[in-house]
């Protein structure tokens, strides 16, 4: 269970507060959504779970599994379950997707205790993993995202999720970037990763996503405290009223 509480955060070397008490709990197996306008916090809220350092945590906790996140670092995180799915993912010139998976998901097993794969066992696992989620193993001969298109980077990382299986994924704006076809693939790996071993934090401006990524519950991010949350339906509202009536209780 993710419980966070409290949750006051600023960039390290600013004054100005960011986010200012968020409390949120996502019970294991469900899936919560975070929407709110430009500016709001969401993606702080992503980078924190995550560990980025050029943010500090002023006050409040969160709490994975009764286990403080913020007393770990991020690979720390990473082998106790979290797994951050970036806006933006990064080019990784000269290095071949393969590579990277097999060098991350080893990382990830020695830290958790557990033996490194071999050659054989790894192409074994990625090509079932592959083949689940209808990608292309050829793409992972390629540099790391180096001239993907936004579905190729987004189905990229759910190839990496399936292989890490971590058990806290937080999706940073997943749909941006996509156009139809590309959001209904992404969302159909991201939707067959579910478990009731898994919980996911759906970060989204739009409702567009939550038609394929249904969550059990939705919260409206507003500067920097979480306004309101409701069922999915709470996401068809903002679709016809927009943020404007938050941004008023926020101000």
């Amino acid at each position: 269970m993710l419980e966070i509480k409290n949750l006051h955060v600023k960039i390290a070397e600013e004054d100005k507060p960011i986010l200012r008490g968020i409390d949120l709990t996502i019970a294991k197996g469900e899936v919560h959504a975070i929407m709110g306008p430009n500016g709001s916090g969401k993606s702080t809220l992503a980078y924190i779970l995550a560990g980025r350092d050029d943010y500090e945590v002023t006050e409040g906790d969160i709490l994975w599994n009764g286990e403080s996140l913020l007393d770990m670092e991020p690979d720390e995180r990473a082998a106790a379950g979290v797994f951050l799915a970036f806006q933006y993912p990064m080019e990784i010139p000269g290095v071949a997707g393969l590579t990277f998976l097999r060098t991350a998901l080893n990382a990830l097993r020695r830290k958790r205790g557990h033996e490194e794969l071999t050659t054989p066992e790894f192409m074994k696992l990625v090509k079932e993993k592959s083949a689940a989620l209808n990608i292309d193993i050829e793409m992972l001969k390629r540099p790391v995202n180096v001239g993907f298109s936004g579905g190729e980077k987004k189905r990229s990382e759910i190839l990496q999720m399936a292989l890490l299986e971590p058990t806290l994924c937080v999706l940073d704006e997943t749909d941006s970037g996509l156009d139809i076809d590309a959001l209904r693939i992404v969302s159909e790996g991201v939707n067959a990763l579910r478990s009731p071993e898994r919980s996911m934090l759906v970060i989204t401006h739009y409702q567009r996503l939550l038609n394929h990524i249904v969550p059990d519950k939705v919260h409206v991010l507003a500067n920097g405290k979480i306004q309101r949350s409701g069922g999915k339906e709470l996401a068809l509202e903002l679709e016809e009223s927009g943020y404007a009536e938050f941004g008023e209780k926020a101000a």
